[in-house]
């Protein structure tokens, strides 16, 4: 890495001390700065990052915690630094940077000015955990090269992130795509290489968890299209529009079940589409088993309902002018 590139790095988490003290060891080495973004943790992950020579800034417990305002403050500290900065790696506390990805992301930046933000493969440490770490693991392999949105763990350029004026402090979810959407409207270019970027630990073993998590999407996807529905993005709008769609579906038809049981045969076009879609090569089951393609393919469809809900959540929440705190799911 040139000397004159100077990269920081900005991890942002709550409660993560565990997976700090794994992924922490040698980055101050790595990196030019280390930042170390708190939201309130009560298992001493602050202490832990200073001793790894991380400046730690810790949120202010009376406003909302969001991952944007998280990522805003640690933005900041890097813009404080009286040294100039030219790449900001951003990471989320439960993962840990995969060894020559940050090497490979600024050679692809100082190599083609047009682009803003880079990013790698997320990949789950424990995929066979459960069935929803097994999900993750494959909705994180997505296409590699030019690419519309990048994830929580991104590589930008700051110049690039000062001129949009950093992230969306009040999205609770989403922030990352709806921060690629105005980089975009920006002029800039994303791209993501073949590369392992990070290791992550969803840690998912509950149907409850996965229930909040597709809430949380649903509700991201609804403020997504609200904010950046229209021409030439359309920024999640067919996504909106499918929840609504097979979510009113649903619950037409589990409520219209209890006069007539024989209605709800017609949610078994869940298992069937899901069915159908495990029998298409998309990109991230191509390589994978069968069962694998088979569970994406449920998951797609059954993930709507709740979804639905977080569409329905936020809907709601216009109506009423009431602001939505975050939706956790560990």
């Amino acid at each position: 890495m040139a000397k004159k590139a100077r990269i920081a790095l900005v991890i942002i988490g709550r409660n993560e001390a565990h997976h700090l003290a794994r992924s922490l060891p040698g980055l101050a080495d790595r990196f030019d700065k280390l930042v170390y973004v708190d939201s309130g943790s009560t298992d001493g992950s602050q202490d832990l990052a200073r001793r790894h020579g991380a400046e730690v800034v810790e949120l202010d417990m009376d406003l909302p915690f969001t991952a944007a305002r998280a990522r805003n403050a640690g933005f900041a500290a890097v813009l404080a630094d009286r040294r100039r900065f030219r790449y900001v790696q951003f990471m989320d506390g439960d993962c840990e940077l995969v060894p020559g990805y940050i090497e490979r992301a600024v050679g692809f930046l100082e190599e083609h000015p047009e682009y803003g933000m880079v990013c790698g493969r997320r990949v789950e440490r424990h995929p066979g955990a459960s069935i929803f770490n097994t999900l993750c693991d494959i909705e994180w392999d997505t296409p590699v090269g030019d690419t519309d949105y990048c994830g929580g763990d991104v590589t930008v350029r700051v110049l690039a992130l000062k001129e949009i004026e950093g992230y969306d402090d009040s999205l609770i979810a989403g922030e990352d795509p709806e921060v690629c959407v105005r980089l975009r409207q920006a002029g800039w270019k994303i791209y993501r290489l073949d590369h392992d970027m990070t290791l992550h630990d969803a840690n998912m073993h509950r149907l409850g968890q996965w229930w909040r998590r597709n809430e949380r999407a649903g509700y991201a996807f609804a403020e997504g299209a609200h904010l950046h529905g229209a021409r030439p993005h359309r920024h999640w709008v067919r996504e909106s529009k499918s929840n609504w769609v097979w979510g009113l579906y649903a619950l037409f038809f589990a409520v219209a079940g209890l006069f007539q049981p024989m209605l709800w045969l017609a949610l078994l076009v869940f298992p069937l589409q899901g069915l159908r879609l495990a029998f298409k090569d998309t990109w991230n089951t191509r390589n994978r088993p069968f069962r694998h393609k088979l569970l994406y393919g449920l998951n797609c469809y059954f993930a709507k309902i709740p979804q639905f809900v977080g569409q329905t959540r936020f809907l709601l929440n216009r109506l009423m002018h009431r602001r939505q705190t975050i939706i956790e799911y560990k």
